[in-house]
C-alpha cells in the first residue's frame, strides 16, 4: 500500500501517556499523511477527524486497520504501549505482587518504584490501578497506612472509568477496608467490606478468593465488635470458599481467624486445634512469617492452658522466625507476649526488658496500637511488682491513652484494672474500687 509508512521504534514519535485520538494524530503527522490519505477508501476524512478530537471511540477492528496503515503495533496505538512493552511491565508488576504476597514488602515497594515511570508512560488506567493497589498494600504493611489510603483513593478514581469491572472496584474497597481496620476505624471497615462483597456478588464474575478475603477480614471486625456469632458466620463462609478453591494459604488464614474467635470466647482447646491446622498449612506453603505468627498464637494458648514452659518455647521460636523474616511488628507482638508470660512466672526484670524491646520495635506504628498498649501494660505491671510505683503509673497512663485511640472497650478495661491495682497498692481503696467498677461496667472480656 503506497501510503503505508513503516516506522522503527527509533523513529516513532513520543506519544506515550496521551489519549488515543492524540496518538493517532501524532502518528499520522509523523507518517506524512493527511486525514483523507489515512482514511483511504474505507473511512471519511470527517471520521478520522472525530477520532483524533476524541469525539468518537473506534472499534478494535478499526484500531487494527489504522495501525496497519501507520505501520505501528495496534496495542501501541490503542494504549500507547506495544505488546512487548506492556508484557514487560506486567511481568514487573506480577513480580512486585508476588513479593508482597510473600510478605517481602520492602522489596515489593522497590520493584514498584522501578516500574512506576513506565506504567505512567503507558497512559493505561488498568496498569496504573494495578500498580497503585500493589504499592498501597506494601505501604500499609510497613506501617504507612495513611499514605496507602491516599494511593487507594487515586486508584478508586481511575477505576470509576470504563474498562473496570465490579470485581476490580471490590478489590480496591477491600484493600481500603483493611487500611481502615489498621487505623481502628472498625465501623468504616465493616461498611467498606459490605460494599466490596456486594460488588463482588453482583459482578457474577469468578472471584471466590476475593470474597473469602473480604469475609475473613470482616470477621476480624466482628470479633473486635464482640459480635462473635457474626464473626463465626463470616469465617465459615470464608472457609467454604477457600476450601472450594483448594487454596491452602487462604484456608490457613481462615483457620487462624477461627482460632482467635474461639480464644476470645474462652474455648482454648478448640482455639489450639484451629491454630495447629493453620500452622500445618502455612508450613506446607512455606510461609515462614505466618508460621511465626501462629507460634505466637500457640504460645499464648499454651499459657492460658497452664503450660508456661511450652508457652515460652513457642514464643521464643516465634520471635526468632519473625525477626529472621523481617516482620518486626509481628516479632514485637511475640516478645510482648513473652514478657507477659515472664511476668506471670515472676521474672520481673526479664519481663520489663522484653516489654521495652517490644515498644522499641513498635515505635511509630500507629497500625499496631493494640500491641503497643499491651506492651505498655506489661511494662507497667512489671514496674508495679518491682515497687516502682511512679514509673508504673506513667506506663499505665500511656496504655490507657493508646487504647483510647484503639477504640476497644475491653482493652481500656484492662488499663483501668491495672490502674486500680496501682491505687490499691498505694492504699487508696476508694479509687481502686472506682476503677474496678468502671472496668466491670465495660466488657470484662480482655484476655491474653
Amino acid at each position: 500500500m503506497s501510503n503505508q509508512v513503516r516506522q522503527t521504534p527509533a523513529h516513532r514519535p513520543a506519544v506515550h501517556g496521551t489519549r488515543l485520538g492524540e496518538r493517532l494524530r501524532q502518528l499520522r503527522v509523523s507518517a506524512g499523511l493527511t486525514q483523507t490519505e489515512l482514511a483511504g477508501d474505507r473511512f471519511s476524512k470527517e471520521y478520522v477527524s472525530q477520532i483524533e478530537r476524541g469525539k468518537t471511540r473506534p472499534t478494535r477492528e478499526t484500531i487494527e486497520w489504522l495501525a496497519q496503515r501507520l505501520g505501528v503495533n495496534a496495542d501501541f496505538l490503542h494504549n500507547g504501549v506495544s505488546t512487548d512493552e506492556r508484557s514487560r511491565i506486567e511481568t514487573m508488576l506480577a513480580r512486585a505482587e508476588a513479593m508482597s504476597e510473600a510478605k517481602q514488602h520492602e522489596e515489593s515497594l522497590e520493584r514498584i518504584e522501578d516500574v512506576k515511570t513506565a506504567v505512567l508512560a503507558t497512559g493505561s488506567p488498568e496498569l496504573e490501578v494495578r500498580a497503585l493497589a500493589i504499592e498501597a498494600w506494601g505501604r500499609m504493611s510497613v506501617g504507612d497506612v495513611r499514605e496507602a489510603i491516599d494511593l487507594l483513593a487515586r486508584a478508586r478514581g481511575l477505576a470509576e472509568g470504563p474498562g473496570f469491572s465490579g470485581v476490580d472496584r471490590a478489590d480496591l474497597l477491600f484493600r481500603l477496608g483493611v487500611c481502615r481496620y489498621k487505623l481502628s476505624s472498625i465501623a468504616t471497615s465493616v461498611a467498606l467490606f459490605d460494599q466490596a462483597l456486594e460488588l463482588a456478588d453482583q459482578s457474577e464474575l469468578p472471584c471466590d478468593l476475593l470474597r473469602s478475603k473480604i469475609l475473613n477480614w470482616r470477621s476480624r471486625c466482628r470479633r473486635r465488635q464482640r459480635d462473635y456469632e457474626a464473626a463465626r458466620e463470616d469465617v465459615e463462609r470464608a472457609l467454604e470458599l477457600a476450601e472450594g478453591l483448594e487454596d491452602r494459604r487462604m484456608t490457613a488464614h481462615v483457620y487462624f481467624q477461627a482460632s482467635l474467635i474461639a480464644e476470645r470466647e474462652g474455648h482454648w482447646v478448640v482455639a489450639r486445634s484451629y491454630a495447629e491446622r493453620a500452622k500445618a498449612l502455612y508450613e506446607e506453603v512455606e510461609d515462614e512469617a505466618d508460621v511465626g505468627r501462629l507460634l505466637n498464637n500457640l504460645g499464648g494458648l499454651h499459657y492460658l492452658l497452664g503450660k508456661p514452659e511450652a508457652a515460652v518455647q513457642h514464643l521464643t521460636d516465634a520471635f526468632k522466625v519473625l525477626i529472621d523474616t523481617g516482620s518486626h511488628d509481628e516479632a514485637a507482638a511475640a516478645v510482648s507476649s513473652l514478657a507477659q508470660v515472664q511476668l506471670g512466672l515472676g521474672e520481673l526484670a526479664t519481663a520489663e526488658a522484653q516489654a521495652r524491646q517490644a515498644l522499641a520495635l513498635l515505635d511509630g506504628r500507629e497500625d499496631r496500637l493494640d500491641e503497643i498498649g499491651n506492651a505498655q501494660l506489661v511494662l507497667g505491671r512489671s514496674l508495679l511488682e518491682q515497687g516502682r510505683l511512679e514509673d508504673a503509673e506513667a506506663s499505665f497512663a500511656e496504655a490507657e491513652a493508646t487504647f483510647d485511640k484503639f477504640e476497644s472497650a475491653s482493652h481500656r478495661a484492662a488499663a483501668w484494672i491495672a490502674k486500680g491495682d496501682l491505687a490499691a497498692r498505694r492504699g487508696n481503696d476508694s479509687e481502686a474500687a472506682r476503677l474496678y467498677r468502671r472496668a466491670a461496667e465495660t466488657l470484662q472480656d480482655f484476655r491474653f
